[in-house]
């Protein structure tokens, strides 16, 4: 038998060069305002993670690596069946939680190029910032709140349990979920920057003493504002939602009904158009030229505050900027007067004309159902739940594996261990919020349809 040859591996002076080149690359197109990768942090070593690849792998920056471990994460791939506004099945052409990541994606690197600030650590935050979306879109993540809170009036949880179990948030749960919950390596999550961290949960709202179990706080700078690449991808999302559901929502509405959003070019993108409905041309015009104009708005007026507040605190050098970065302003990325109340006109519309259509209101009502009674039946009787999910309570709460439990004890141990711990309450959540939309309804169709299904049954 041929002896098998050893896998050769870069010298040290190969390596050296490559970190070397990419290093100057990465400097030579940033602004004093940037984020740069090597003031980048780690809860752990990369290293510590005992993977022989990564020896050979340090052409990458620390912000590239965070990207690539996000794409290749189960919570990444699970996006793609999981509604944005429109359910996915329904249409061929709606958004998913997956393409409207991708877009946000886009915009946000257009954005930080353009701005000379850190499209790697941007297109990080992109990728990671709805990881922790429940199933069925904001629909779901605002019941598992009401139902972790207790203010939900029909599945009433013990109020000592739930209070000690937080809230929900799918910012919040997009980083337990990149520190905790996704498993690639022996130590949970994947190990992302702080830098990466800090973007995907400060892309929309955040409290410093928001009552959710996040793993871990340090690094999250949770009493400063965002680094401006944070920053931008909480724009980049807010245009690519309101663009892209109102391009979703087109074909229930007339061109007349549009030429109520007062956005500069709306009105030329609309012309030739008459009847009940726009053409596909005229939609793509329509929302190309939204989204242009918005991000053009965007840019120039965030260049401007960016080198007025670098020229202000006498910013001369990275190692300046980055001493400096706690006294970022939370708005320097923003719109100008005439960009914000573009924005909010279009927001208003697409609020008032879209998101009230009765698609979402249906799709609305099937959540609270379908969320409502699958925390209901997880919560009366545990031994519902999958066994991986099980095993990972019992590993984690010190407690004896349901499934192993005799069936005459069950009970005992389901009220000791299971329904009064505020643990079990939060694994629940977890569990959902990590559900793509098919999943949930084929759980819940399992659980109240008048015949199973499965394919557990075929062989009985």
């Amino acid at each position: 038998m041929a002896e098998r040859k050893k896998i050769a591996r870069p010298s040290a002076d190969v390596l050296e060069t490559l970190r070397k080149t990419m290093s100057e690359a990465e400097e030579a197109g940033l602004s004093l305002a940037a984020s740069r990768s090597r003031f980048a942090t780690r809860r752990r070593e990369v290293s510590s993670e005992g993977d022989l690849a990564h020896p050979s792998t340090e052409y990458r920056t620390a912000f590239q690596r965070d990207r690539d471990r996000i794409v290749h994460s189960r919570a990444f791939r699970r996006l793609k069946h999981k509604t944005q506004v429109f359910i996915p099945f329904e249409g061929d052409h709606f958004r998913t939680r997956l393409t409207h990541t991708l877009e946000v994606s886009q915009i946000a690197r257009t954005i930080a190029r353009a701005l000379r600030l850190s499209e790697d650590l941007a297109e990080a935050c992109a990728l990671g910032h709805d990881l922790g979306h429940t199933p069925f879109g904001h629909s779901g993540e605002k019941v598992l709140n009401w139902i972790l809170t207790g203010t939900d009036e029909q599945v009433i949880l013990p109020r000592e349990v739930a209070a000690k179990a937080g809230s929900f948030k799918h910012n919040y749960q997009s980083v337990r979920i990149v520190d905790l919950l996704e498993r690639r390596y022996e130590m949970p999550g994947i190990n992302l920057t702080d830098e990466s961290r800090e973007g995907i949960l400060k892309h929309t709202t955040w409290k410093k003493d928001f009552p959710f179990p996040l793993p871990e706080r340090e690094g999250l700078r949770l009493d400063r504002a965002c680094h401006l690449e944070g920053q931008i991808v909480s724009w980049a999302d807010e245009i690519a939602q309101q663009a892209h559901d109102l391009e979703d929502g087109l074909a229930g509405l007339a061109p007349s009904r549009l030429r109520e959003v007062e956005i500069a070019g709306v009105t030329g993108a609309l012309e030739g158009e008459s009847g009940d409905s726009i053409s596909l041309i005229g939609r793509a015009r329509l929302i190309r030229g939204i989204i242009a104009i918005l991000v053009t708005d965007l840019i120039v007026a965030s260049a401007a505050r960016i080198e007025k507040w670098l020229t202000d605190q006498k910013v001369s050098s990275p190692e300046d900027f980055q001493r400096k970065k706690d006294k970022l302003p939370g708005s320097l990325v923003s719109f100008s007067k005439d960009g914000e109340r573009m924005y909010h006109d279009l927001k208003e519309f697409v609020y008032r004309y879209v998101i009230q259509m009765f698609p979402i209101a249906r799709n609305d009502g099937r959540a609270r159902i379908v969320v409502r009674g699958l925390f209901s039946a997880y919560h009366e009787n545990p031994r519902l739940i999958a066994d991986y999910v099980l095993k990972r309570y019992s590993e984690e709460g010190g407690v004896p594996y349901l499934r192993e439990v005799p069936l005459a004890n069950a009970e005992v141990e389901v009220k000791r261990n299971y329904r009064n711990r505020p643990m079990f309450l939060r694994l629940i959540a977890d569990h959902l919020a990590g559900m793509t939309d098919t999943y949930a309804l084929s759980e819940y169709g399992a659980l109240t349809g008048a015949y199973p299904s499965g394919a557990e049954w075929r062989n009985v």
